[in-house]
């Protein structure tokens, strides 16, 4: 495991070298999100019984905030090793793909749970926030981590320019984490749009975990741990095959 621990050291310090910029940079983009929404809409919206709006928005920004730097975090570093030319220092040693995979899973989720949990440590002197059930909170906050950073190292796979990766953030990432109910509950929409909700994975974790705050939840904990664990195995028995067959890297 010693090529394992190499990589998660190296990804780990890549990002945090620069952690004004993919740590703090998110977690001021997600404040200012809070104080405008909490200006405007605190007084007329209410979700949850005795929840105030802005108390029901910090647990959806701190996890969008955390869902998309696990994205960043794999597929910026893979593209920027595949333009560069050093993704050869990655393919020559005796790494596994495995190790490959773990290795960058492992440092997405570490720097998305950073993001989320400053999001959430900035947002206490504004609200009053306490976890009714913190196991459920950490469990969401981990798997959705991994599933973002399993699909930014298959787009950082796919990708072989900055352009194809930006529109890959642009046209999938970036509709699922705003319309999964981040600022919103979905049973506020018409039913299309409720059902169309239920199809969208990023929904169930984000739901999940406010649920960790609250106690409530637009659907059963339990279904959208179910949910959430189902596609982190789709998706990761994907990217394991990429990576095994050497797709766009080796060949």
């Amino acid at each position: 495991m010693t090529g394992f621990r190499t990589l998660l050291y190296k990804e780990v310090t890549r990002f945090w070298k620069v952690a004004f910029q993919t740590v703090a940079a998110p977690v001021l983009t997600a404040l200012l999100y809070l104080l405008v929404f909490s200006h405007t809409l605190d007084r007329h919206v209410r979700v949850f019984p005795d929840v105030p709006y802005t108390a029901f928005l910090v647990p959806g920004l701190a996890m969008m905030s955390a869902l998309q730097n696990a994205f960043a975090n794999a597929s910026s570093s893979l593209i920027q090793s595949k333009i560069t030319g050093n993704i050869v220092f990655l393919l020559l040693p005796p790494l596994s793909h495995r190790e490959f995979f773990a290795a960058y899973v492992l440092a997405s989720v570490l720097r998305g749970a950073l993001v989320g949990i400053g999001v959430l440590l900035v947002t206490l002197p504004l609200i009053d926030l306490r976890l009714v059930a913190p196991a459920w909170a950490f469990a969401f906050l981990l798997l959705g981590g991994a599933v973002l950073g399993t699909l930014g190292t298959i787009a950082g796979i796919w990708a072989d320019k900055f352009d194809q990766l930006a529109a890959f953030q642009n046209f999938l990432i970036m509709p699922l984490t705003f319309l999964s109910g981040v600022f919103y509950s979905i049973h506020s929409l018409p039913d299309f749009w409720l059902k169309v909700s239920h199809l969208n994975p990023v929904f169930y974790m984000i739901d999940g975990f406010r649920y960790g705050f609250f106690g409530h939840s637009d659907v059963p904990p339990e279904q959208s741990l179910l949910v959430v664990s189902g596609f982190l195995l789709l998706l990761a028995w994907l990217t394991l095959a990429m990576l095994k067959s050497g797709y766009k890297l080796r060949h």
